[in-house]
């Protein structure tokens, strides 16, 4: 059975509040940064936890405006996302999380795409990454959403970026990680 998009935002959830469930202690504060899916049938920000931040990794624009700070990183349908080794996805995932070392940032933020499993799971994927998250930790995280998600494609898109101080070479990570635990 495929995901209902007309019931809300899929496959949306609190971050903070799963990981420090998955890891039975606090490492991520809840209520700052939320995954999920397409927010097309989304009428009000109370209904995505009052989100201060959208970051839309779709290719197209969401329908509804919400007066927040909202930041658009699309790419090709085209490109496997899950092969975080290749430039183009390197480049986008890099343009993305640099959004993250900005003091300025405000938060909650929402980080989805259609599904809110691939391009969203590969962002949050590399953001625990950079919180320094186990692998399983991460996968378990990429794993609690609905639809086709497997252990091999998540796999493949951390081991791709790996080592991450490397794959991130050119931001801030601990501006990032500072920002995120704040």
């Amino acid at each position: 059975m495929g995901l209902d998009y007309t019931a809300g935002c899929v496959n949306f959830r609190d971050v903070g509040a799963y990981i420090n469930l998955i890891l039975d202690k606090p490492v991520l504060p809840e209520g700052k940064l939320y995954r999920g899916g397409s927010i097309d049938y989304i009428k009000a920000t109370s209904e995505i936890a009052h989100c201060n931040t959208i970051i839309n990794l779709r290719k197209r624009a969401d329908f509804e405006d919400f007066k927040v700070n909202y930041l658009h990183f699309s790419m090709a349908n085209t490109i496997e996302k899950y092969d975080t080794s290749q430039n183009e996805v390197k480049r986008w995932l890099n343009a993305i999380i640099k959004t993250f070392e900005s003091p300025e940032l405000p938060y909650p933020a929402l980080i989805h795409c259609l599904s809110g499993k691939d391009r969203t799971g590969i962002v949050i994927a590399a953001l625990l990454l950079i919180l320094g998250l186990n692998k399983a930790s991460i996968i378990e995280d990429y794993l609690l959403s609905e639809g086709e998600v497997t252990t091999e494609l998540i796999t493949l898109a951390i081991d791709g970026m790996t080592p991450i101080n490397d794959y991130f070479s050119g931001l801030n990570l601990d501006l990032v990680k500072q920002n995120l635990l704040s």
